[in-house]
């Protein structure tokens, strides 16, 4: 009986032990996994804590980077500049003088030229004052309105290229950080158009097109490089302007700097500005009946022979053209440049 007992009390003791052990164990767990638990929120929060000031930082960085840059304009409206409607007459002169054959333009000569570099002004101080938006009685026809947004883009690229010339390229005029290839050019520097301030960028994307623009339009929108479309000295407006927009539409797709046939290896080169604008020249292929594709907009706006060569080349690669940002500078001979320097010399002797 009393080993009975004895063994009894050793057995509850023993039972008690282990209960504590366990008891001691499960709080230790309990403990450890508080611990684990308030690491994984504390590093949570840490976390969290990064990504916000990550957030913010690159946010403060977007806004220095592209802290916008006015362009001014410090000149009266041209004379005789008409009272009812809006004329580009100015600037249709300017482009007469300088701009070529090939559609380049003299920007030497032209900064040489203060009278010539005023009468600009003059146009975009025309720009400036009036627009679509707070004087749409001086654009009575739609096409009035696509031609200012057009023409006043061309000469503000043209005003950028002399106001810092010399210019190897428009993207040399950067942004502090250029994270994109012509943030400072296209984004960054604004410009005013009717008393309001836009970038290139705002002015081609959301006031020349807006979703329902024609995209033969781009090929009268030139950026002031070497491969953009050309300029032109005639500004038509009006009913004018829808031939004039498909002849440009059929010079640069002749042009063999922006459509050209390799049937031998089965390429199909092309401007860039058919892989930048894919979609817009695709849905007008639909619209009109072609093949929804780059080729089927090309069929739609040029007739043979080129067009049986593209019917040829549907199954060929496409392959696009690397564009050419180099300013669209006329190219002049050895001979040209001497004479142009002979008479700067004698003008500046004659002065004194």
């Amino acid at each position: 009986m009393i080993e009975n007992k004895t063994m009894i009390q050793n057995k509850t003791m023993i039972q008690n032990k282990t209960q504590c052990k366990n008891k001691t164990k499960r709080k230790n767990k309990s403990s450890l996994e508080k611990k684990h638990l308030q690491s994984g929120v504390i590093s949570m929060g840490l976390v969290m804590t990064m990504i916000g000031l990550l957030l913010v930082s690159g946010y403060l960085f977007w806004r220095w980077n592209t802290q916008v840059e006015l362009i001014q304009v410090n000149a009266n409206l041209p004379k005789s500049f008409p009272k009812d409607s809006f004329s580009h007459q100015s600037f249709a002169k300017l482009l007469a003088r300088f701009v070529n054959n090939h559609g380049n333009v003299d920007y030497e000569l032209w900064s040489q030229a203060p009278s010539a570099v005023l009468a600009l002004e003059q146009y975009l101080a025309a720009v400036a004052k009036y627009s679509p938006e707070n004087a749409s009685q001086r654009f009575e026809h739609k096409n009035d309105r696509l031609a200012y947004w057009v023409y006043a883009y061309n000469a503000q690229v043209i005003k950028s290229i002399l106001s810092n010339w010399p210019l190897t390229s428009v993207t040399d005029l950067k942004a502090p950080v250029e994270i994109i290839q012509g943030l400072g050019f296209f984004y960054k520097r604004k410009f005013v158009f009717g008393g309001k301030a836009y970038s290139l960028y705002q002015v081609e994307n959301s006031k020349i097109f807006d979703g329902q623009s024609d995209p033969r339009v781009h090929f009268i929108l030139n950026c002031g490089s070497s491969t953009c479309p050309i300029l032109r000295p005639q500004l038509p407006v009006g009913e004018a302007l829808e031939p004039f927009i498909q002849q440009s539409a059929i010079d640069f797709i002749y042009d063999l700097k922006n459509v050209k046939l390799d049937h031998t290896n089965k390429k199909l080169f092309l401007s860039t500005i058919f892989k930048w604008n894919k979609s817009d020249f695709i849905q007008a292929a639909e619209s009109s009946q072609q093949a929804p594709n780059l080729i089927g907009y090309l069929q739609s706006i040029i007739g043979e022979p080129l067009y049986s060569q593209l019917e040829q080349a549907k199954d060929y690669e496409v392959v696009f053209i690397e564009y050419d940002w180099s300013v669209n500078q006329v190219k002049k001979s050895a001979a040209q440049q001497q004479l142009e320097k002979n008479l700067k010399q004698k003008s500046v002797e004659g002065s004194h």
